[in-house]
């Protein structure tokens, strides 16, 4: 009989590797190795957390949110030695990204090369049209940034570099509230 793919932990590829079948233990997992005489090893059992978060409508352009996400997840966050937080924005027209955190002159000149780069207005060749001349453009601006971020967490903490923070880009003119899922996963 073969394990399923769920009940196995795989590590180093080599001859005499083999996976084994992972035993749940009072709340933890036991890891044993069929090829070595050493005890098992006890690993604390993954854990997850997940909320949405609702942000106010803001107006175009980039804007830095990290410290408004972890105001919303801290608790829970601080819960986690080491795992992922998974971001993921619930819209079409802004999208999420992660840059400078220190020097607003990037939001402003991230969104001047985004709106050189899709146009907008009469000449712009979008059919696209029914939600107003900047809807076409934010999808694609969307499209482009992505709507889902995946950062580690280590000790308790997003584990980010020193000048990195979490941006919401707000592609379009007159925006509504965005609303972010934030899943954690770990231990």
């Amino acid at each position: 009989m073969v394990p399923s793919a769920s009940s196995l932990i795989f590590g180093p590829k080599s001859s005499s590797f083999r996976p084994v079948p992972v035993r749940s233990l009072n709340g933890q997992t036991n890891v044993t190795s069929s090829n070595s005489m050493a005890a098992p090893v006890t690993v604390a059992a993954p854990k997850w957390a997940q909320k949405t978060i609702t942000l106010p409508p803001q107006r175009r352009g980039c804007h830095l949110i990290t410290s408004k996400i972890l105001k919303e997840i801290g608790q829970d966050l601080s819960e986690f030695k080491c795992g992922l937080a998974h971001l993921f924005l619930q819209h079409t027209s802004a999208s999420l990204t992660i840059n400078e955190n220190y020097d607003a002159d990037v939001q402003d000149d991230t969104e001047t090369f985004l709106n050189r780069i899709v146009p907008e207005g009469s000449s712009a060749p979008w059919k696209h049209t029914l939600e107003g001349p900047d809807d076409m453009p934010a999808h694609i601006k969307s499209s482009m940034f992505g709507c889902a971020l995946t950062i580690p967490i280590t000790d308790g903490k997003l584990n980010m570099g020193t000048w990195q923070g979490v941006w919401l880009c707000e592609h379009r003119d007159y925006a509504t509230a965005r609303k972010v899922v934030v899943t954690l996963n770990g231990i």
